[in-house]
């Protein structure tokens, strides 16, 4: 991608990109302007329009990330929301729904409002806050959940991920009172009692080289029950990264019963299996574990026929003495965020269980429906808000720590050679990366200001909600 010689200040910049190809395969013009998709197709005025050539390149909708851990407040020596949208830009990711295991815990409106706001002063891309179900996460008694609702942050997804909701009358309770503003429990599936001191997925693997087992069974028991409470109390449930056969079985069973129930996986489960784990590089412990190649031929499977719903990263950045340390000392998470695009072009694009217009529905148009955003997860047309991906899917490279601009590298794809990368980033109309180069924070923040005051903004505050019109 080249952009012409005399690049106006993006901020006040109209966008004329040039030969993209659709997600239908079709090749067309796209037009940005204030915000807004203007034209795709053949473009007919393009007066004072930076040029973009797009030749080459797939034009998606932003990306939406449904779970992402930006770690602020309280752990920013980790991440930042800075940092982490930033490496959302770098991604493709235009929205990203930012976790609630902060410190103090995202469990108040005070505290969604300080990350909502976080997100809208960067703006590198929508940050909608996911609240806690419970109380400090501790799985004791509710999150002021309907005032979380209600504030300026609109929270419409609850989830304790980290730790499981375990109590089911909590479980039940929490998906009965969601129903009233029609919210979202996103579940972390972990039976607290069957992996008391779990390193990695049990099996042979972890008998042989002497690591506690972390049994899928765990996972599949609190899907099994949630999804009967859901139907139960005729709620939505939704599965943090869904990892084992098992679990996609049951999931696939109950949407046959009609039951209101969402999955996401998580890159990582489409592409790495257990025997990672045998080198004992902390980079490849996480939460679930990393699971048998049975295992993600399922997942794979089950994402290319809709029974999981989604790819969410579970972007999980650490500092560095967290990870370079010994395996059993070692924190459980991976960063995810710059790579997401990538492996999932490897994991089902290359294999040939997805094509395009799929990509933009696991990773851009599913997500923004579940997590309840108007102004993201729409299609690359006119008149719609102009948040859009470029994407080269040509050539293969490895990946480095060039590609990561977060504020941690615990990435498991280092020195792993992976297909395609992001080139560009439009998030309300204005570059959070060009050529591959994450825009600068003070020409962003600008941007995103004016964004506001032109009406175009998709802040947190009105939840996504654009104000964009019709003609």
């Amino acid at each position: 991608m080249t952009v012409s010689e005399h690049t106006p200040t993006p901020p006040s910049a109209t966008f004329h990109i040039v030969g993209a190809q659709l997600v239908t395969g079709e090749h067309a013009d796209i037009l940005l302007r204030d915000g807004v998709i203007a034209q795709v197709g053949t473009v007919t005025d393009a007066a004072g329009a930076t040029r973009v050539d797009a030749d080459g390149l797939v034009a998606l909708p932003g990306l939406v990330d449904l779970h992402t851990h930006l770690r602020e407040p309280g752990y920013e020596q980790s991440e930042t929301v800075l940092t982490g949208t930033q490496a959302a830009a770098a991604g493709g990711f235009t929205a990203v729904f930012a976790m609630a295991n902060t410190l103090p815990v995202a469990d108040t409106a005070g505290v969604v409002e300080q990350v909502a706001s976080l997100g809208a002063s960067a703006g590198y891309a929508m940050v909608q806050p996911i609240g806690a179900v419970t109380v400090g996460l501790a799985g004791e008694r509710l999150a002021e959940l309907g005032t979380m609702a209600a504030s300026r942050a609109r929270v419409r997804v609850f989830s304790d991920d980290g730790l499981c909701v375990s109590d089911p009358l909590l479980m039940r309770r929490a998906l009965e009172y969601v129903k009233a503003f029609d919210g979202v429990i996103a579940q972390h599936a972990q039976d607290p009692r069957l992996t008391v001191g779990a390193q990695m997925n049990e099996g042979a693997l972890s008998g042989e080289i002497g690591m506690v087992g972390w049994p899928g069974v765990a996972e599949e028991s609190i899907i099994a029950r949630d999804v009967l409470l859901a139907e139960h109390v005729g709620s939505h449930l939704h599965v943090c990264h869904l990892s084992t056969a098992g679990s996609v079985e049951i999931v696939r069973w109950a949407k046959a019963r009609g039951i209101r129930v969402t999955a996401e996986v998580t890159p990582h489960h489409l592409l790495l299996t257990e025997e990672l784990v045998a080198s004992y590089d902390p980079r490849y412990k996480v939460n679930p574990p990393l699971r048998r190649a049975e295992d993600v031929a399922a997942l794979r499977d089950a994402l290319a026929d809709g029974t999981i719903d989604t790819v969410a990263t579970d972007h999980a950045p650490h500092p560095i003495e967290a990870k370079e340390c010994e395996w059993d000392a070692a924190a459980n998470g991976m960063v995810g965020l710059e790579s997401a695009l990538s492996v999932v072009h490897e994991a089902m694009v290359a294999t040939g269980l997805m094509g395009w217009a799929d990509v933009a529905r696991v990773l851009s148009a599913t997500p923004a429906r579940i997590g309840r955003l108007t102004g993201h997860g729409r299609p690359i047309a006119t008149d719609e808000p102009a948040n859009l991906t470029l994407y080269d899917p040509r050539g293969r490279s490895s990946f480095d720590l060039a590609r990561l601009v977060g504020q941690s590298s615990n990435s498991p794809y280092l020195g792993r050679v992976l297909p395609g990368r992001v080139v560009a980033t439009f998030h309300n109309g204005y570059p959070t990366q060009l050529d591959g180069v994450v825009r600068p924070a003070e020409e962003v923040a600008a941007a995103a200001r004016l964004a506001e005051q032109r009406g175009r903004s998709d802040t947190p505050e009105d939840n996504g909600r654009h104000r964009f019109t019709r003609s």
